[in-house]
């Protein structure tokens, strides 16, 4: 009964993620040679082709006899298709971390024998069968016509001051997650609402000038390009890192106080048909040559420690430290699915934001 109830919060909360990645996608590639019988590996994953081809294919030059079957899925079309099919697939892959830890708090995963397992952060897994991968900072993405109106924010405390000051001239220009539609939205609202004593003004000073909110990063890097925002706040950096680096008109923002984190989790099925595979896989994604490949090849961000140049998320830390907040692998993932807690920071979020302006609020300050 209990894991019922669980499953039932975790599709409703699953249909509001929003479907960054383009369904449908695959990839296959055969296996080389002639070693024999062919092995498998099925990998389904909501992680779109161009950042996790580089990896698969590293992975597939490594251990070319192994035929690799890709599926990219949406957050929520990958976590049905497990539940009904979950001796199909050999390894897991979804950034919708409170989702794939209770698979694996349920006992879907198996557990890891790697070597590479030892040097792995302690925050980056969970009981060595769930692992994080990648490290994906929330970013905000502007326009540079914005310095015409005033600097642009480096942090909360200026994006507040700027709202709160330049009101009128961005009124419908700011874009941000609705944390009603999207998943991803709840999950910032509700890790930032911990953070920082701060947000509900944030929140507050977002709903005075009009902020459009929207379903995905992709809708908001739509509108910053078209030049319909100035402002995006709270975009998933790893997709909006290429499209800016293309852009010259758009300038892509760490915050320097806090930076909320995304990550991507992997686990192999306690029922994965082909384990052995899925061994090599998971060995190979937390090695250091797999890691280099996400930090030379795509904007994901790699986690080893030995890594530390660009795409490496020790660079980051040591140039923003503690400001960077991955939330870290463990039960308090599960609370953000509680229906009690969701429906009572949802009413929240949509008050303040409808606050009227200088209701409770105290300015730009610290």
């Amino acid at each position: 009964m209990k894991h019922a109830i669980v499953r039932r919060a975790l599709l409703a909360a699953l249909c509001l993620l929003p479907l960054i990645a383009l369904a449908g996608q695959t990839l296959r590639l055969p296996a080389e040679g002639d070693a024999g019988p062919t092995r498998s590996l099925v990998i389904h994953a909501a992680l779109d082709l161009p950042q996790a081809r580089p990896l698969l294919e590293a992975f597939h030059r490594r251990h070319p006899g192994i035929e690799l079957r890709y599926r990219n899925l949406t957050t929520l079309a990958l976590h049905e298709r497990f539940l009904a099919h979950p001796d199909e697939v050999d390894v897991l892959i979804s950034s919708a971390m409170p989702w794939q830890f209770a698979l694996a708090n349920e006992g879907h995963a198996r557990a890891l024998d790697s070597p590479h397992l030892d040097t792995w952060p302690a925050w980056a897994r969970w009981r060595d069968e769930l692992v994080a991968f990648t490290f994906e900072p929330i970013v905000m993405v502007v326009r540079r016509e914005l310095a015409e109106l005033a600097p642009p924010p480096r942090n909360h405390a200026e994006l507040l001051a700027l709202l709160h000051t330049q009101r009128q001239p961005l009124a419908g220009r700011v874009a941000s997650y609705d944390p009603v539609r999207s998943g991803a939205g709840y999950a910032y609202a509700m890790q930032e609402s911990r953070l920082s004593p701060r947000y509900w003004d944030l929140v507050a000073a977002l709903g005075g000038v009009e902020a459009e909110l929207v379903e995905t990063t992709g809708a908001m890097l739509d509108g910053l390009a078209e030049g319909r925002f100035l402002v995006g706040y709270n975009l998933l950096g790893s997709y909006a890192a290429p499209i800016v680096a293309a852009a010259p008109d758009l300038e892509m923002i760490i915050p320097d106080d806090y930076a909320l984190v995304s990550q991507r989790l992997a686990f192999v099925p306690r029922r994965a048909p082909n384990p052995e595979n899925a061994s090599l896989f998971m060995d190979f994604l937390i090695s250091l040559e797999g890691q280099r490949t996400l930090a030379e090849e795509t904007s994901l961000g790699a986690i080893h420690p030995a890594l530390t140049g660009p795409g490496s998320a020790t660079a980051l830390r040591e140039r923003f430290g503690n400001a960077l907040r991955p939330p870290g692998l463990g039960p308090s993932l599960l609370a953000g699915l509680d229906r009690l807690k969701r429906q009572a920071l949802l009413a929240r979020w949509q008050r303040e934001f409808r606050r009227p302006l200088g209701a409770g609020q105290n300015g730009a300050s610290d």
